[in-house]
């Protein structure tokens, strides 16, 4: 498929893929949003209507509290029964007795009926003792049957001291001189107690008008037809408004915890519940509402996104065309340059004056032929350097060649002569030249530089005779190793010469060669006169420099430093920073040089490259 294509599709997929997803997302996330919006107004409109709903409860409360302090009421509720067994009637309660106690029953009345007034919410208050007799000032019961043994007083009496919420009455012997019917009145009910022994002395029974309870709750709407109802712990309404969208609710839908959402299909409508109860009075206030007035909402949200996503496709397959026209042509116009290119032709192309991308890449690979350009015509230089580079080391090598062999031919015509000292002289000299060429090859074997080694020293030997002793102690494992080769002849020389010349007395110089972390280490040290604190940090300073630094920024480059620092530079060109000389000397004691040089068990195809060397390394170690 052409770029052109491919770029339309890439644009398409890249414009309506992901205004789909988004599309599907946002209408997910969408309704996700709403629902939690819907689910915890609600939550907190319902909130309000129970603490609503607790604020009265925990007023009557305090109410039956505050009856029950009052001393007349503990001296009325402290009455025994007097009759044969029945209750006296709020008219008996005042015959027979003094005008004291009709003061005090008069009193009670008072406070009782000053509740009321304080409270208009309240339809009657009743109290009633242990013997059955009450005193109320809106409430009296139907026949003549012991309060104590309505099913309120049994309630109350089985809870001692716990104020308790009753509901609506249920066939109830009290009534009230208003006649409320038992759906307009929910009753409350505490049983008042000994407080030394604990027994039940009597009860408080308080009737709250309806209204007061429905007030809190028929104010809050929930979306256009949503409502809140209250039930009682078994399911029974306690308020509920005139014309609601289900009558009854089983207590068997509601879960177990205080609240919860539950949905369920009522004559032919899915209704949304969401309930909270109330752990002061057992009672459940539930919000009721179709779930269509939420999808409603979301469709209309859904309608903008759907406009949305169509009009970012109509504009992306737009873009698409005009921008995969504008970064194809271009492109292609670069591949016809290309290959022009391919045939030979490096002439720059000719690009238009954009600034983008597109026109950067143009002036990029017009820049590009030139260094091209410029680098053939530096390679053809580079390559009759090199001819005029082998040319003069084939003329070099012409000569140690020559000397090698006129060396082997006076070797063999002193030994025909009987001249043995100057026969092995010129036979340690014709062999320091020969190992010295080594074929011209850069590495050599480890035995092969000892060998080399031990020619110099034996042509040193015969000029300072008692006065220099050498040892080499290298493991003959180590010996087939390949090394650098004219390593060590630059620091012996340096130890004769700087070191055992310039003491009292012979010197010895020991040669050893060992193994530490995966490299070779050969170790030239001597007890010649060693180097002062200043002269060691002025040879560590100059080790650490690079060969390019030195031959241009130290004369010492030149002077008696000259085979050590060559040394350094030969081994870290060759094998990198981690390897080279590590120096340690001492006045009058003598000087330590250590050869960190990889392990090379085979003669490598080509010297190795600096950034091999951690490569190299790493192969030593696992050998």
């Amino acid at each position: 498929m052409p770029l052109r294509y491919q770029l339309m599709l890439l644009f398409l997929l890249f414009a309506i893929v992901p205004s789909v997803g988004m599309g599907v997302l946002v209408n997910w996330t969408v309704e996700r949003v709403v629902e939690r919006q819907v689910e915890g107004h609600t939550m907190q409109l319902i909130g309000k209507v129970n603490e609503a709903l607790n604020t009265k409860m925990e007023n009557l409360q305090n109410m039956t509290y505050l009856i029950a302090f009052n001393p007349d009421v503990n001296a009325f509720m402290d009455e025994k029964l007097i009759g044969d067994g029945g209750g006296r009637t709020e008219s008996s309660t005042t015959e027979g007795h003094s005008e004291s106690e009709q003061n005090r029953l008069y009193g009670m009345k008072q406070t009782l009926q000053g509740f009321t007034t304080l409270y208009p919410e309240i339809a009657g208050i009743v109290l009633v003792n242990s013997g059955g007799d009450y005193i109320s000032n809106e409430m009296y019961p139907r026949t003549d049957q012991r309060l104590t043994r309505e099913d309120w007083y049994q309630n109350a009496a089985a809870q001692p001291g716990i104020f308790t919420v009753l509901g609506q009455p249920q066939e109830r012997n009290m009534t009230t001189h208003v006649r409320y019917k038992n759906d307009e009145i929910v009753s409350v009910v505490r049983s008042v107690t000994d407080e030394t022994s604990g027994a039940v002395k009597g009860a408080v029974l308080i009737d709250l008008k309806l209204r007061s309870v429905s007030q809190a709750a028929r104010n809050v709407t929930l979306g256009k037809s949503g409502y809140v109802m209250v039930t009682d712990a078994n399911g029974q309404s306690v308020y509920k408004p005139e014309h609601p969208l289900i009558e009854h609710i089983p207590v068997s839908w509601f879960n177990a915890g205080e609240s919860g959402t539950f949905t369920k299909q009522v004559d032919g409508e899915t209704l949304l519940f969401m309930y909270q109860s109330s752990t002061f009075t057992g009672w459940r206030t539930v919000g009721v509402f179709p779930t269509k007035e939420s999808i409603s909402e979301v469709r209309q949200i859904q309608f903008y996104v759907v406009s949305f996503v169509f009009v970012v496709c109509l504009f992306g397959l737009s873009a698409s065309l005009w921008f995969s026209r504008s970064i194809a042509q271009p492109i292609f116009r670069l591949m016809s340059y290309m290959r022009r290119a391919e045939t030979g032709n490096l002439n720059a192309g000719r690009w238009s004056d954009r600034a983008d991308e597109i026109g950067m890449l143009g002036s990029s690979f017009n820049r590009m032929l030139s260094r091209i350009r410029q680098l053939i015509l530096l390679n053809e230089l580079r390559e009759r350097q090199k001819r005029d580079a082998e040319m003069r080391s084939l003329q070099e090598h012409i000569k140690p060649h020559f000397l090698y062999n006129t060396l082997d031919t006076i070797h063999w015509m002193a030994r025909k002569e009987g001249a043995d000292g100057v026969s092995d002289m010129v036979g340690a000299l014709s062999r320091l030249f020969r190992i010295g060429l080594s074929k011209g090859q850069d590495y050599i074997p480890l035995h092969s530089e000892l060998e080399h080694i031990s020619s110099y020293l034996q042509i040193q030997q015969t000029r300072y005779r008692d006065r220099l002793r050498c040892t080499v102690d290298v493991p003959d494992d180590l010996q087939n190793l390949y090394v650098l080769k004219l390593l060590l002849q630059p620091l012996v020389e340096n130890a004769i010469y700087h070191g055992i010349k310039g003491r009292r007395g012979p010197g010895h110089i020991v040669i050893k060669g060992n193994l530490h972390q995966g490299r070779l280490h050969l170790t030239i040290q001597d007890d010649g006169a060693g180097m002062t604190k200043e002269r060691l940090e002025e040879m560590l300073r100059l080790l650490d420099m690079p060969m390019e630094s030195l031959e241009s920024s130290s004369p010492e480059w030149t002077g008696k430093s000259y085979g050590m620092l060559n040394v350094q530079a030969r081994l870290r060109l060759s094998f990198g920073g981690d390897y080279g000389i590590l120096l340690d000397s001492r006045p009058g004691e003598g000087t330590c040089v250590t050869i960190v040089h990889p392990l090379m068990r085979e003669l490598p195809a080509a010297p190795l490259p600096q950034n091999e060397t951690r490569d190299h390394q790493d192969e030593s170690k696992k050998e």
